[in-house]
C-alpha cells in the first residue's frame, strides 16, 4: 500500500484505490476475486490491503469515511456550478425529436 501525491492510498504500486479492495471485501468477494478485477494489482497486495483492514480497522474505516465526505463535497461543488439540467435536458432530447 502506498500513499500517492494527493494522499489517496493506492494497492501496492499499482493506481488501484485501497477503498475500491476494502469495499469489495466487505462486499464478500475473495482476494482472488478482487485480483481479477484488478491486473495491475498482485494477488499479494491484495492480500496485504486487506491483513492490513483487519488489523487496524478504525484507521481505515476513518480513511473511507474522509473519502466519501471529500466525494460528497465534490460532487455538491460540481452540481453547484452545473446548476439545473433540466432546461438543457429537454433542449436536447428536443433535438434528438426533430432529427
Amino acid at each position: 500500500m502506498h500513499r500517492d501525491t494527493s494522499g489517496t492510498l493506492r494497492v501496492g504500486q499499482s493506481r488501484v484505490l485501497v477503498e475500491l479492495v476494502i469495499r469489495a471485501f466487505q462486499d464478500g468477494a475473495t482476494p482472488e476475486a478482487i485480483a481479477q478485477c484488478y491486473s495491475t494489482a498482485t494477488l499479494a497486495d491484495i492480500y496485504a490491503v486487506i491483513a492490513y483492514y483487519l488489523r487496524h480497522p478504525q484507521e481505515i474505516e476513518a480513511y473511507l469515511s474522509a473519502r466519501e465526505q471529500w466525494a460528497e463535497e465534490v460532487r455538491r461543488r460540481i452540481e453547484s456550478r452545473q446548476g439545473n439540467l433540466a432546461d438543457l435536458r429537454a433542449r436536447l432530447f428536443g433535438r434528438r425529436g426533430a432529427i
